[in-house]
């Protein structure tokens, strides 16, 4: 091994790795996350390294990685759940995160797919964190509850996104449409700056808290409310959508502003049913081994909502085959 090392100019380590990769088939899955600023792309991160075992690495009860024998999974950047879920559609990504509603959407050809082909091979693998919606209002603009935004400023977000197709449905719950109020198209960050201008009256927002536009907002003075997305008109609408769950953002959360009760959507990775079921299984495996759960609680501030007994909540279409063994095996499926 040595005297072929020197003959061919590099280390005799190298040579091993390489024979150990030789013998073991590399196997390569992308996760398609968000852009680096927010949750998904960090949350990305951990999980791609709970789910890697590259050939030479150290077996799990040795310290080493817990994931899939022959694994390499890398977090891409991307434009979030859309983006994701046609990525997995269209072969570019074996993964991808998503809000429960979009993934809902694109597999029932409904909301922002509406008119589009179904995205009918879409499976779920775990729903990961809950995402709730912020209805951000300006201090003293007398909104105290949804049906207030009638004649108000208020931005729905981007066309296109979850978030406007969510805004919509809250709105229709309390009988009002886009028309009814002074609707604007604005991301987050640009929906802040102009409340900030005391140009706009609110704002929808769809992330995991707390969120950064909401927090510099609410530190910069002049203050913010958070409004209740609650009562027995969301009761009666969450019948219909059943992706929506109740959901709590904490006091203080954001400076000064107490709790309020609002919804949430979940967070979920998604593949496609064309993944083979052992290496979903494998992947499933990984996701919930007692070394992902340090890695979870120590990594991110998201990571300690990613349960094994929330795994299934939200699920909107179906659960890949090997995910479906796991939780079977698991328990969390009769």
């Amino acid at each position: 091994m040595r005297l072929i090392a020197r003959i061919l100019g590099i280390s005799a380590a190298v040579l091993l790795v390489a024979g150990a990769a030789a013998a073991q088939e590399v196997k390569f899955f992308r996760i398609g996350t968000g852009g680096t600023a927010g949750t998904y792309y960090p949350i990305g991160g951990l999980l791609a390294n709970a789910i890697s075992s590259p050939p030479g690495s150290r077996e799990c009860d040795k310290g080493g990685s817990c994931g899939v024998p022959g694994l390499v999974a890398t977090a891409l950047s991307s434009n979030g759940s859309v983006a994701n879920i046609n990525g997995i559609a269209g072969g570019q990504l074996e993964s991808g995160f998503s809000q429960s509603d979009v993934a809902y959407w694109a597999y029932t050809g409904t909301g922002v797919y509406e008119g589009k082909p179904k995205v009918a091979d879409l499976r779920l693998i775990a729903n990961l964190y809950p995402e709730s919606i912020h209805l951000v209002a300006r201090k003293g603009a007398g909104i105290k509850t949804v049906a207030d935004l009638r004649g108000k400023r208020v931005s729905l977000d981007e066309p296109g996104s979850g978030t406007l197709i969510d805004a919509r449905i809250i709105l229709g719950a309390f009988g009002l449409t886009e028309k009814d109020v002074k609707a604007e198209y604005l991301k987050p960050n640009q929906s802040g700056d102009k409340m900030k201008d005391g140009a706009l009256d609110a704002f929808f927002f769809v992330g995991g808290f707390p969120a950064g536009a909401i927090a510099e907002l609410a530190a910069a003075g002049g203050g913010i409310e958070l409004v209740n997305i609650a009562g027995p008109e969301i009761d009666k609408m969450r019948k219909q959508y059943g992706f929506f769950a109740t959901d709590k953002i904490p006091a203080e959360t954001y400076k000064d502003v107490p709790a309020v009760n609002t919804l949430s959507v979940g967070a979920q990775w998604v593949t496609s049913a064309k993944q083979p079921a052992d290496l979903v299984y494998g992947i499933t495996k990984a996701l919930w081994n007692a070394n992902t759960r340090k890695l979870l609680d120590s990594g991110h501030a998201k990571g300690k909502a990613i349960t094994k007994e929330t795994a299934l909540e939200g699920a909107g279409i179906p659960l890949h085959p090997g995910a479906e063994k796991f939780y079977r095996e698991a328990g969390l499926l009769k």
